[in-house]
């Protein structure tokens, strides 16, 4: 299905009033896309795991939604960990990729766009990147050049400087948590 935003580049994109509505737009390989709306256990998963690295760590800060600017494209990941120093008090995108960032991936979204994502934001900048799937339990893991690795069960999935110790179970049932 064609987006119904229209526009011919990354900054008339950015200029375009449609792209901060629920959900999030977001600039990826020269289209303009919508991301999926989130299911409830996506919600609560990205709450929990917000919430969880948020209380383990003041260096850096996790936060959903964000919209980052890693020209020529301007990604929205579920979930945004950045150094503290990086984030100012001025409103805008974040300039560059994520340290870390975290997708979740929907029952309909393309996995390959949420890989070729995580692939320019990795390198651009970013250290470390998950694709959570939920429904195969999965998490796969990217360190800045190397392949992803997949964890599950009972496996510690790696975090950006140890910040704590989850695993595959343990974001799993975030899901259900309330």
């Amino acid at each position: 299905m064609p987006s119904p935003l229209l526009v011919n580049g990354l900054d008339a994109f950015l200029q375009s009033s449609e792209i901060e509505a629920s959900p999030a737009w977001e600039f990826i390989q020269g289209e303009a896309q919508q991301k999926p709306m989130p299911t409830l256990f996506h919600s609560r998963l990205q709450r929990n795991l917000v919430n969880a690295i948020n209380g383990e760590t003041r260096d850096y800060e996790a936060i959903q939604e964000l919209r980052c600017l890693v020209p020529p494209f301007s990604p929205v990941p579920d979930i945004a960990v950045v150094k503290s120093a990086r984030l100012t008090d001025e409103d805008g995108p974040l300039l560059g990729a994520p340290d870390w960032l975290i997708e979740i991936l929907s029952p309909d979204q393309n996995i390959l766009n949420l890989q070729t994502k995580i692939l320019h934001c990795l390198t651009h900048g970013a250290q470390l990147a998950w694709l959570i799937d939920i429904y195969r339990q999965q998490i796969w893991v990217w360190r800045r050049e190397s392949l992803p690795l997949v964890y599950c069960g009972s496996d510690n999935a790696p975090t950006l400087d140890n910040l704590l110790t989850l695993t595959v179970n343990d974001v799993i049932a975030m899901t259900r948590q309330r």
